[in-house]
């Protein structure tokens, strides 16, 4: 049975029912089981390069984008350039803004990590910033840091906590790790960039021990016109019924969400969070997952058109940028708002 444990001032209780299998298609926004249609739209055409046409991700004010289609740098080779630049300063510039380390301790808890000697696989480490609350419950020697971008992986090397931790690369869609190996599997600001998110939460499932735990942390979508525009250009915002539809399908049970965010925000959600949930389920069984997927999305060893690429990289970074302006923006609303007051 799914529960959830939702926090905010703008809480949104979960209706545990039979999530649609198209999880993002709506139609409209939908208040108190009534319709109100939305009838204006503003969509990204077509990009032409060298008589090449580049085909643009549908990105409306009005319609979420089915998950089905990747945004720009929601691409492996588009996600490792772009964090090549960025973990110059991810520590120190984007995670003050959207996560923080009260946020990670918040998150981490439903992981519970209870003994030292757990075996703990960290997919999408990066720089370790996550790793580093891990390794406060479990021993650095029992963790291992799994991540596509050696610069990222580079940055956790630095860090002295995480000396004995195993840090490796690779593709969180297809892990090294043997069937029923880990006691926890943890994932945090990575699903964001998965071509297949159902995929990466279906190795979830195989690399845990039986009775095992996935927690895995990441955005939620926003509600807001402005902010869903950007997110739907930038990256993977999932709603959240669909980070339960894919745990449920993957096989887990058990499973919760429950809502985090920057303490400045105070509960705001409208314009969506890039670390704003932490969603846990448990493996029943030993084995692989029941779920049984077709080829992956994205092949990584097929040639991209350097134009098309460029297109994308770019796009998708400039809109990048407005989520990194956006918690500026809510601390100086902070700031300047009374206490309880709505912001």
């Amino acid at each position: 049975m799914t529960s959830s444990m939702l926090y905010g001032a703008e809480n949104l209780a979960i209706t545990r029912g039979r999530v649609a299998a198209n999880g993002l298609g709506f139609n409209g926004s939908e208040l108190n089981g009534r319709k109100f249609p939305l009838n204006f739209n503003l969509t990204c055409g077509s990009l032409i390069s060298r008589g090449k046409t580049l085909v643009v991700p549908k990105c409306s004010v009005s319609l979420p984008r089915p998950a089905s289609q990747p945004r720009f740098i929601q691409h492996k080779k588009e996600a490792f350039w772009f964090y090549r630049f960025l973990s110059i300063v991810y520590d120190h510039v984007i995670n003050p803004g959207h996560w923080t380390e009260d946020m990670r301790d918040e998150a981490l808890e439903p992981a519970d990590l209870y003994s030292r000697n757990m075996i703990v696989v960290d997919v999408g480490g990066g720089t370790g910033f996550t790793t580093l609350g891990i390794v406060k419950n479990v021993d650095a020697k029992n963790v291992t840091i799994l991540d596509q971008s050696p610069h990222q992986l580079a940055k956790a090397k630095q860090k002295e906590p995480l000396k004995e931790c195993k840090i490796i690369e690779g593709d969180a869609e297809d892990l090294p790790f043997k069937t029923d190996y880990a006691d926890r599997y943890i994932s945090a600001g990575s699903i964001e960039y998965w071509p297949d998110p159902q995929r990466g939460i279906k190795e979830a499932y195989r690399v845990l021990k039986i009775g095992g735990k996935a927690c895995i942390i990441g955005p939620v979508y926003p509600t807001y016109w402005l902010s869903r525009f950007f997110a739907d250009m930038w990256m993977l915002f999932p709603k959240e019924e669909e980070y339960i539809e894919w745990f449920e399908k993957a096989g887990f049970k058990d499973v919760k969400i429950k809502r985090i965010g920057p303490k400045w925000y105070r509960g705001v959600r409208r314009h969506g969070l890039i670390m704003g949930c932490s969603v846990t389920g448990v493996k029943p069984a030993s084995g692989d997952s029941p779920l049984q997927l077709g080829p992956k999305v994205e092949d990584v060893t097929k040639p991209v058109n350097p134009f098309v690429f460029l297109a994308r990289f770019l796009l998708g970074a400039l809109a990048g940028v407005y989520y990194v302006l956006v918690p500026v923006y809510m601390w100086l609303k902070d700031q300047i708002v009374p206490k309880g007051q709505p912001i």
